[in-house]
């Protein structure tokens, strides 16, 4: 008698997030004389998608996204060097979280909160995802 072996079935679909909201840092931002002068106050906010087959566990980290690192890359990006344009910073840091292996997603906003009378806050949002990889 020959047995037959079912794949067990999934029970649930995951879809796991890391998110950082309202991290403000002042850097260099802007093509205007007096945005290369002095630093301005930039608002952060991000949304992290990651792969769905990824499952933590509590002895082993490798399966997570530290969302203190995560700060600290942006941080440290921020603070490198003169950025022209919103657009500019926003693609160093999806090189750089990007470079994780289990990041599927990310939805990125920045928003100066300083530069234009009369309103909170001026800025960007973008949303870059990997491309499947076989």
């Amino acid at each position: 008698m020959k047995l037959i072996k079912f794949k067990k079935k999934k029970k649930y679909n995951y879809k796991r997030k890391v998110f950082v909201k309202d991290l403000v840092l002042k850097t260099f931002v802007g093509i205007h004389s007096f945005e290369k002068k002095k630093k301005q106050r930039v608002r952060f906010n991000l949304d992290i998608t990651l792969e769905p087959n990824l499952f933590f566990n509590s002895n082993d980290m490798t399966n997570i996204v530290n969302y203190e690192t995560v700060i600290k890359n942006i941080e440290n990006i921020s603070k490198k060097k003169h950025y022209l344009l919103l657009e500019n910073l926003a693609e160093e840091i999806f090189l750089k979280l990007f470079r994780e292996k289990k990041i599927k997603k990310i939805n990125l906003r920045i928003e100066k909160l300083d530069i234009i009378k009369n309103t909170s806050s001026v800025g960007i949002e973008v949303e870059k995802s990997r491309l499947n990889e076989h």
